[in-house]
């Protein structure tokens, strides 16, 4: 069974709310994902990295990817591919932005560097964003083809992903996408690609709401999926 989370967001109390579920299951959780954005303008950021580095005895030890905040840190530090957090700036304002200097240090920073994009296990890709980037927000309302164009650049059947911090299970029964190159002298022949049944899933996120943490369990060997919510703090309490 796989525990996967995506979006702690520097809520250390809905993360340790999450891993008292997880010890709970019925069936052991043998894998933890954090698909990204385990920090964000959050002064507890720190204290939920130092969690995660630092495993209590008979834990998992989580493996973690980036998300959308990492490459917000990752730009003000200089680190990134471009110059400055303009996606934070353009939404949040500068004040998020020394919020979130003065909330993750240069030391989690390079930490956080070193964490993986994504993974891919079995046939499937667990991410933060999508195959194009940490950005990309994929929802049950996104195009059908923008869904097959993500799964078919790493042929992936199963794509899970935490950048909208909902839960959701996308299920493409089968497709095709045509596509063709024109050039300033000619256009190429179509071109078709087809794909069998594949799903995308949304797995939720622990730490936006106050009090109400979602994420969601996997099993590869029987495909059983299972969305997860935890109420904590004064909804402690736990639901399906």
């Amino acid at each position: 069974m796989w525990a996967i989370l995506s979006g702690i967001e520097g809520n250390i109390a809905a993360y340790e709310a999450v891993l008292a579920d997880i010890k709970r299951q019925r069936i052991p959780v043998e894998t933890l994902y954090i698909l990204g954005d385990t920090i964000a303008a959050n002064p507890n950021s720190e204290k939920v990295i130092k969690r995660i580095q630092n495993p209590l005895p008979g834990e998992l030890q989580p493996q973690v990817c980036v998300g959308w905040w990492e490459e917000q840190c990752f730009a003000l530090h200089a680190m990134g591919s471009t110059g400055e957090p303009t996606e934070l700036i353009d939404r949040f304002g500068m004040e998020t932005v020394k919020l979130l200097w003065d909330s993750v240090s240069r030391e989690t920073v390079l930490w956080l560097r070193n964490c993986h994009f994504g993974f891919f296990e079995l046939d499937c890709l667990l991410i933060h964003g999508s195959t194009v980037s940490a950005s990309d927000e994929l929802t049950p309302e996104t195009p059908p083809w923008q869904m097959l164009d993500r799964l078919q650049r790493v042929e992936a059947n199963s794509l899970f992903c935490g950048r909208s911090g909902q839960v959701f299970e996308y299920v493409l029964q089968g497709g095709s996408v045509n596509s063709s190159v024109m050039t300033l002298d000619n256009q190429q022949p179509m071109q078709t690609m087809t794909a069998p049944k594949r799903r995308v899933v949304g797995v939720g996120n622990v730490g936006r709401e106050p009090g109400n943490a979602t994420y969601t369990l996997y099993s590869p060997n029987s495909d059983r999926l299972e969305f997860k919510t935890v109420y904590y703090g004064e909804k402690k309490g736990f639901a399906n």
